[in-house]
């Protein structure tokens, strides 16, 4: 039997992310859970209230997703109460990763969430040996034994598309890395706060084990 205490996930849709893609992953990983699981889309502050955990996607510029954060009444503090003060668990996708940053020097200078110490900045392409953005499979070594990585292989493939990074000032934040040219961020956190810059939604198997993982964490 499913458990009788229903946990409501929110997926935060401020017009910017693949809001679809990621709203049918996280069912199908809920599906996979001993858990009784919601998953709900969210468009105003007041819908957060009810919410166990939250996911903030992100697809295309900082600064774009920062004003279409800021433009829905009320978020930005709500999800500051929600999340730094109630500690509910929050995960941030791609972009919605890269606004837990101070800072982001994407086409000019543009302040974060600050939620986490850091900025991002463009990604090197290494004497134009490299592609940028940085798209396609790449292999993820994480902190062994980290939950979120629980029945996931060290440098199974995850799925990218960006072409900036997290430039973390607390290196005891990285949950994991990538290799493009350097070592780049792939999961960053600190207590309650997950950001991971690949696409679970996008990344199959892996992917669904990855939210179904943050699913039944407990931060």
């Amino acid at each position: 039997l499913r458990g009788l205490i229903l946990m409501i996930v929110g997926i935060i849709d401020y017009g910017s992310g693949n809001i679809r893609s990621v709203f049918k992953s996280f069912e199908r990983a809920a599906s996979l859970t001993d858990l009784n699981i919601k998953v709900k889309v969210i468009c105003s502050a007041d819908e957060l209230i009810e919410l166990d955990k939250l996911v903030l996607p992100g697809q295309g510029a900082f600064a774009d997703c920062m004003k279409g954060l800021k433009k829905i009444e009320g978020m930005e503090t709500m999800l500051n109460k929600k999340v730094l003060q109630e500690k509910k668990d929050f995960l941030g996708i791609c972009v919605g990763m890269q606004l837990l940053a101070g800072e982001s020097s994407e086409h000019g200078y543009h302040e974060g969430l600050s939620w986490l110490k850091g900025k991002v900045i463009k990604m090197k392409n290494h004497g134009n040996t490299l592609k940028i953005p940085h798209m396609g499979w790449n292999s993820v070594l994480y902190k062994e034994n980290h939950p979120l990585f629980q029945n996931i292989k060290m440098y199974e493939d995850f799925y990218f598309v960006h072409s900036y990074e997290f430039f973390t000032e607390e290196k005891e934040t990285i949950i994991a890395k990538t290799t493009y040219g350097e070592e780049i961020v792939a999961v960053i956190g600190k207590n309650n706060v997950i950001g991971t810059q690949f696409h679970p939604e996008k990344s199959q198997k892996a992917g669904i084990q990855f939210i179904k993982n943050f699913l039944e964490w407990k931060s």
